[in-house]
This record gives structure tokens, sequence and C-alpha cells, in this order.
């Protein structure tokens, strides 16, 4: 057990030196970089929404560099088409023999994938990237290809510009381990971003991490501890958003019209494994699941039009189910 909680606490220190190595380059944000950084220890997808220029598509490169990891950036347009993304046979005339079909690869094709403004492009394209989503594989004229591992789609969208836009899809949205906010930064952030990007020279980033060593302490976030009281816990949060629960509120019954499925649970877990692991424990508490429990669900729930016009959103009604859990002894 000692060279098990060691192996954790040596996997604890590289994690803390990729966190570092971002965190001199990307100002602030830093609930962001923790829930980007968790999502690629439990090899899942994520969902970063944020005004323009806050620094989403910066802090995907930023990770992708620090992580080694193989980068394409896609930028989601209205006339994006499925094989721009994933690749296209071509008939080859180089090479013997000629007149021969050959894939070519999109650029789905690499360990780490910025879909850049995901909600621009037509339901045919988002079905294709839901495909190298969920199956990590693409079909291209019947022919299933492989992709690389790891394998992360980190998408961004805009909160406010709806116009031109197609809404992402149930299915799709529920692909997504968690859904990112990303912050205005404050004043002396404001500061710090003018240095580091005006007044200086570019940066170098240093490669903390490889492939191998990424891959490793995912097994690792897979080998975490979850006691039966804490899964109760989880279980309990997750039943309390649905609005045809026992366990669910007033609040809930009359704003929720979907609360979250067992794939919401599924990954709230999966997440909290990979906080435990940043914090160097090898088993998850209730302190874990608190603390993914909004980014992890608040795109999982579907609120009805009174909820909305009343001006409630999935966070609120989240930090008022965690509430309830707690004062009805909901620390089990």
């Amino acid at each position: 057990m000692e060279e098990k909680i060691q192996l954790y606490e040596q996997a604890k220190e590289k994690i803390d030196q990729v966190y570092e190595e971002v965190s001199s380059f990307i100002v602030g944000q830093e609930k962001a970089k923790k829930q980007v950084l968790w999502s690629l220890l439990a090899g899942g997808h994520a969902l970063l929404e944020g005004l323009p220029g806050v620094g989403k598509t910066m802090l995907i490169r930023t990770f992708s560099d620090v992580l080694s990891l193989s980068f394409s950036r896609i930028q989601f347009t209205p006339d994006l088409m499925p094989s721009d993304i994933t690749g296209t046979m071509m008939i080859n005339q180089s090479e013997e023999p000629k007149n021969r079909f050959q894939f070519h690869q999109g650029p789905l094709f690499s360990q780490m994938v910025l879909a850049d403004e995901i909600n621009r492009a037509t339901p045919k394209t988002q079905s294709a990237l839901l495909e190298a989503m969920a199956e990590k594989t693409v079909t291209v004229m019947g022919d299933t290809k492989v992709l690389p591992q790891p394998f992360f789609v980190l998408a961004t969208q805009n909160p406010v510009e709806l116009e031109g836009t197609y809404p992402l899809p149930e299915a799709q949205m529920d692909r997504f381990l968690c859904k990112i906010k990303m912050e205005y930064p404050t004043k002396d952030e404001l500061k710090l971003i003018i240095t580091r990007t005006v007044n200086q020279t570019e940066m170098t980033l240093k490669e903390v991490m490889d492939e191998q060593q990424l891959l490793h302490l995912q097994h690792l976030v897979k080998d975490i501890l979850i006691a039966d009281e804490v899964l109760d816990y989880a279980i309990t949060l997750i039943q309390a958003t649905q609005p045809h629960s026992e366990l669910s509120s007033e609040k809930v019954k009359r704003y929720v019209r979907y609360g979250a499925g067992p794939r919401g649970l599924q990954s709230m877990i999966r997440l909290a494994k990979a906080r435990a692991l940043t914090e160097g424990r090898v088993h998850v508490s209730i302190g874990d699941i608190k603390e993914v429990c909004t980014p992890v669900l608040r795109h999982r729930l579907f609120l009805t039009f009174e909820g909305e016009a009343d001006g409630y959103d999935a966070d609120s009604i989240l930090a008022d189910i965690i509430a309830q859990l707690h004062e009805v002894g909901g620390r089990v």
C-alpha cells in the first residue's frame, strides 16, 4: 500500500508541474485550467464556453504544447462538410499501382482537436464529430479508421451570439465529460495579460509530459477507490436533479424539465477520480463530488420555459441541490 501511495504522490508532482507550466502563460482562469486538466486525466472531452477573447483557444493550445500532444484546430462553419474533418478517399496518381484510392487523413487524426465555435457547424458535420467522440473512430466510405490515443475533443462556443448557429443535439452534449465556463479577467489579470502578450517577446513552453506518461496517469485515475457512502452521495445527487424523483426539491420539480442520467453519474465519478489524483489521494471524497458536480451536470439539466423566464440556470439549480443535501444530512 505504501508503494501505491508513493506512486500517486509522484503522479501529483508531475501533474503540479503541468499546471504550473500552463499557469506561467495562461493568466487567471484557475477553475477552467483545473477542470480542463481533470478532463484530460479522466480521458474525456470538454466544452469550453466563454465570450470572445477570454482565452479559450489559447488555453487548449497551451495544454497540447505542455503535454506534447499532436494538435489540430478546426474552425467550424455552416459550409463545413464531414469529409473536411474526417478525411476522404483520393486517387493516387504518383505511386504504383496508379489510379488507386488512398485515404487522406483529416484534422480529426490528432491527439488533441480544437473544435472552434462548434455550434456553427451543420448537424451533418456534428454527427461525424459525434462518432469520433463516442467511438474514437471515423468511418469513410464504409471503412472504419481508428483515431490516435490519447484522443480529446476540446470544443468552444460563444454563449451570447446565436445568429447562424446550430444548437448541439442532446446526444452530443452528453458526450462531453464536462462543460467549462471561462470568466472575464479581473483588472489585475488584464494587466498581467498585457505584460505577457504585448510587452514581452513570445514565450516558449516546456514539454512537461508526453503521451505515454499521460496514458499512465489515466490508468491511475481508473484505479482510484470510491467508498460506497461516497457513491451513494453521488447517486442521491443525480436523482435529486430529476423532477419526477422523490428526492427532488419543489424548485427542481417546477423548473427542471429533464435531469441527469446514468452517463452523468459515470462522468461525475470519472472527473471526481481525476480530481482526487491531482490532490495526491487514492480515494474519492464527497468534496470531490461537490467540486465536479457543476461542470459535469450543467449541460445535462434542461430547464422549463418558466425556469428560464424566472432567471434560473443549471448552475443555480445545482447549487441549491447541494445545499439541500447538506441540510437534510446528505453527507452520507
